[in-house]
């Protein structure tokens, strides 16, 4: 889907040569890339982005301009998308600890069909780090769309539902929305809204937001104002001042009131920013500390509870002791992993192995309908005993077109049902689905409460978009376990490296709140709590019933087994919107379906 696409927006540079601009051009037309240049990347939006589908080619000219056009026959299958020209760009940051919350609001113009006839325009949305959209509004001079998330059920009976293929991800990072048309010369005011993560690394938070514009976006007749702004609002809630390091625009410091700063960059440009916002600060602290933040909800919330949001930072990783492990890899090796799934999983356990401590132990379990282990017992991460594991693993082993995943699990538990002194996981990997999802489930909800101190946890990551997300996401959740997902297979090496590296890095096991137990008055938004890693903070949100305890403590063994409580600061949450906070986990929890969905509701306001 995305070759397709950047294919459509090479074909619309070609396709926007013919285009006019007169006589006071202040940007040459674009040029495709040399043939020894081209590659999928440059045609794939690196920043907001809106697109002229173009079917039929006679209908592309300068709505302004009139200019004589060669005569062409037939239409464009698949159509060509021509870039639309930005006539001014906001940019709107709200960082609350590790989350940050997106704002791009834009005008754009049709500036390449005649005003006699109309097209559809795409929006192509890139987000940084765990993206989820959040909502894109449109206007136009006679008509607006909104867009929101409903369910199946939801949209029987609903007119004016879009079709699922006019929003969908080209890849898990580039959301894309169709809308129907629009005529020539129109300029389109829009607001696009989404959430992504911040990095974090040693008490340093590293927050990137794409906003790389390429030139042909920039309007071509000198004398169009072009002013792009970025205000940029970090909110750390647990620090009482902020270490800022802004490395990509010219930011002046507009606001600072303890941990709340704000920070401004204005300006008239020849052309659109070339740079992504990158921006980072710092809230290092030796030991493990965390606060709470505490707000009322606002009169249009459905839900009058009040809501609140945990922090829990690991900070400093100097002098940090994590848990030795016990690591089992539980990988699938059906006939759909063949090929790069499964060379990119065997290379990423290879080097998750290399990392291991000489005091940990490991075992890899492949299985599809049959179950394969590489060792009856655990095994010392040595040279030679990693070496020859990577030899196992590279052995054809039969391979079924089953997923029977219930087995190898049951094995992998049983054999870390005995390790005192250490912290048990098992990380998982799979492509598929499996009938069975609930009762794998009850067998771990059943397994976490007979356990002992430290119960295995399941890690999950999921390739592609055909296996059950959901599933693997509530399996690592009810064993205190990380999720993650790779749906492009260009990200399958890189998103297994992050979670072994956040699974192996676990410095705090076994959180629990102390108000937690007061569950008819506290609904938390994670049945489970999962680890602390030193290699990201933790969030827990929720909402509350009635007065919030006027003190909090959070328990937890450390890597050396000792127990821990840290007190949590209680503050109340002022220029923080813990909603959105919330609303970002409830977003990423449903994101996969989203994206098989993407059911979009569109109301037109005349």
């Amino acid at each position: 889907m995305a070759e397709d696409f950047a294919r459509a927006v090479e074909d619309g540079l070609k396709l926007g040569k013919r285009i006019y601009m007169g006589k006071d051009r202040a940007v040459q037309p674009p040029k495709p890339l040399p043939l020894m240049e081209r590659s999928m990347h440059f045609y794939l939006p690196s920043a907001p982005m809106v697109y002229a589908v173009i079917s039929d080619p006679r209908i592309v000219d300068n709505p302004d301009i009139p200019s004589y056009q060669p005569h062409v026959h037939g239409r464009l299958d698949p159509p060509a998308l021509i870039p639309l020209q930005m006539n001014g760009v906001n940019l709107d940051v709200d960082c609350y600890g590790d989350s940050a919350f997106v704002q791009v609001s834009g005008m754009w113009r049709v500036h390449c069909v005649m005003r006699s006839r109309s097209c559809d325009c795409r929006i192509a949305v890139p987000m940084g780090d765990e993206g989820s959209i959040l909502g894109v509004e449109i206007d136009l001079p006679t008509k607006s769309y909104s867009t929101e998330l409903i369910g199946v059920e939801e949209s029987k009976g609903i007119q004016n539902i879009a079709k699922p293929e006019d929003g969908q991800f080209l890849k898990p990072h580039i959301f894309t929305l169709t809308i129907p048309k629009i005529d020539g010369g129109t300029y389109i005011s829009m607001k696009l809204h989404w959430s992504q993560k911040s990095s974090y690394n040693d008490g340093k938070f590293t927050l990137t937001v794409p906003f790389n514009f390429p030139e042909f976006v920039t309007p071509a007749i000198r004398q169009i104002p072009k002013k792009e702004r970025i205000q940029l609002n970090v909110s750390s809630g647990i620090a009482s001042g902020i270490v800022y390091q802004a490395v990509s625009h010219p930011f002046q410091e507009s606001k600072r009131d303890g941990g709340h700063i704000g920070l401004l960059y204005e300006a008239n440009v020849m052309t659109w920013s070339h740079t992504d916002l990158s921006f980072s600060y710092g809230v290092s602290s030796g030991n493990i500390f965390g606060s709470a933040l505490l707000q009322s909800p606002s009169l249009y919330d459905i839900d009058q509870r009040d809501i609140f949001c945990i922090y829990l930072f690991p900070g400093s990783q100097q002098g940090k002791k994590v848990f030795r492990k016990e690591v089992i890899f539980v990988v699938d090796i059906s006939s759909s992993m063949r090929g790069r799934s499964l060379e990119s999983t065997k290379n990423a356990i290879n080097t998750a192995l290399s990392k291991l401590s000489p005091e940990d132990s490991f075992n890899i379990i492949a299985f599809s309908d049959e179950t394969f282990l590489y060792c009856t017992s655990m095994v010392l991460p040595s040279e030679e005993s990693i070496e020859r594991a990577s030899e196992w693993m590279s052995k054809e082993h039969s391979e079924g077109n089953g997923t029977n995943m219930l087995i190898p699990l049951q094995k992998a538990v049983e054999m870390l049902s005995n390790t005192p002194g250490s912290i048990p996981m098992v990380f998982l990997v799979t492509d598929g689905t499996v009938e069975d999802e609930r009762k794998i489930c009850e067998w771990m909800d059943k397994r976490m409460k007979n356990g002992g101190s430290l119960c295995p946890r399941i890690h999950t990551l999921g390739i592609g978009k055909f296996c059950n997300h959901h599933f693997l996401r509530m399996l690592a959740m009810l064993s205190r376990g990380e999720y993650g997902a790779a749906c492009d297979l260009d990200t399958i090496d890189s998103q297994m490296q992050k979670l072994f590296s956040k699974g192996l890095s676990t410095i705090l096991a076994n959180i629990t709140i102390d108000a937690f137990d007061n569950r008819e008055q506290i609904e938390v938004y994670s049945s489970c709590i999962p680890d602390l890693s030193s290699e990201s903070p933790l969030t827990i949100c929720g909402r509350c019933q009635g007065s919030f305890p006027d003190t909090l403590k959070a328990k937890g063994i450390l890597g050396d087994l000792s127990s821990v409580i840290i007190d949590l600061k209680i503050e109340k949450a002022m220029d923080i919107s813990l909603d959105k906070q919330g609303s970002r986990l409830i977003y990423s929890h449903r994101r996969h379906g989203f994206q098989k969905i993407s059911n979009l509701r569109r109301r037109l306001q005349s």
